[in-house]
């Protein structure tokens, strides 16, 4: 009989250990001269960004707490009435633990659940490199009061390979914690930073577990990358050594300009605006390779994202920019823009005397350069 009991105790016990916690608790205690009844909040990002309350608790001789039921691991931020700062926590089943400081929640100590135990590993370790890189950028601040250029030189170089180190450890920490909501958090970060590419992006979301996959910044990555692999198969149209998308549009006194009318032995498509400084700033190295090259069969055919067509007509005349121009004045809209995939300017497409795209988003020099090299 004994030894039934213990058996069953045992059993009930595994069972037990593997059940998951029916819901959360978050235990604070903040230290130093807090109000009883100083209200805590529990917030989560909703819409635009705009913070939304989630629950109340009121602090008692330091200590608050909240409780309640999650689904799928989720970010939520901690604020406390009338101090500065608030302090993250992954709302996830289980018993949370939050300690901090009244005047440094930014720097709070969270712990007690996988989710949590795991993005506080992610902060140190983070947190490591970044105070690296604060110590390099205090001694180059010394450097350039000294005026010591080898200093700087070498300071720099190192400050890109720990840029660099960063990059690789944040992609290395997706890769070892596919169950872990940092991950995703870091994999929606990589995409806005454009510098991973989208197949690399896509292999990495793939391997996140399928709980990750539920939660909702996993689902806006997923819609991302269908955007991406849209935008890709959309790009093959206007690669170097595809043939140019033909369009016709609006020019400056309302005609209508066909792409196949305007063509020179070299033509260049220059996506610009009145309103873009980079492409105002480039227009006169523009102007003077027209110049230069036009008589031997260089012809240009502006395509403007402006929104009013009274600043483009102005910026055309101040710049001197005396080709075709076309526009539906229609910002990122235009239908010529969507044709070529511009999604920023200045963009350009250098075509030959075929309609073939040679060469794409030269500037200065080097746009001198290829089409000398096309020309001669």
């Amino acid at each position: 009989m004994k030894r039934i009991i213990l058996s069953l105790s045992i059993v009930f016990t595994i069972i037990a250990c593997n059940q998951k916690p029916e819901g959360y608790t978050i235990t604070g205690n903040l230290t130093g001269e807090l109000e009883n009844g100083t209200q805590v909040f529990l917030r989560k990002q909703g819409e635009n960004r705009q913070p939304i309350d989630v629950d109340t608790a009121t602090i008692e001789n330091g200590e608050f707490v909240f409780t309640g039921e999650a689904g799928v691991p989720e970010l939520h931020y901690v604020f406390v009435d009338k101090l500065q700062g608030y302090t993250a926590v992954v709302l996830e089943n289980g018993e949370i633990e939050l300690n901090a400081q009244k005047d440094s929640l930014g720097l709070a100590k969270v712990k007690g659940t996988p989710q949590n135990d795991i993005f506080a590993d992610y902060i140190i370790k983070s947190q490591a490199i970044s105070k690296r890189a604060m110590s390099i950028q205090q001694d180059l601040q010394k450097a350039n009061e000294n005026k010591d250029e080898a200093t700087i030189t070498s300071l720099g170089d190192e400050m890109k390979d720990l840029q660099e180190e960063y990059e690789n450890f944040e992609l290395g920490y997706i890769k070892e914690n596919p169950n872990a909501l940092i991950s995703v958090l870091l994999l929606d970060k990589a995409i806005a930073s454009r510098l991973v590419p989208a197949d690399e992006i896509q292999a990495l979301y793939d391997a996140i577990t399928p709980e990750m996959k539920e939660t909702g910044i996993a689902k806006k990555i997923s819609g991302q990358l269908e955007g991406l692999k849209e935008k890709a198969e959309k790009s093959k149209s206007t690669e170097v050594g595809a043939q140019a998308p033909e369009f016709k549009a609006p020019g400056v006194n309302g005609e209508q300009l066909a792409l196949k009318d305007m063509m020179g032995k070299i033509t260049l498509v220059d996506f610009w605006a009145a309103w873009c400084r980079p492409c105002r700033a480039e227009n006169p190295n523009v102007v003077a390779v027209y110049k230069k090259y036009h008589d031997k069969g260089l012809n240009i055919i502006g395509v403007s994202l402006d929104k009013k067509a009274e600043d483009w007509k102005k910026a055309i005349k101040d710049d001197g920019l005396t080709w075709n121009h076309v526009s539906h004045v229609q910002y990122f809209n235009d239908p010529i823009a969507k044709l070529y995939n511009v999604d920023a300017i200045p963009a350009a497409f250098l075509l030959d005397e075929n309609g073939i795209i040679v060469a794409k988003n030269l500037r200065g020099a080097e746009l001198e350069k290829k089409v000398a090299e096309l020309l001669n």
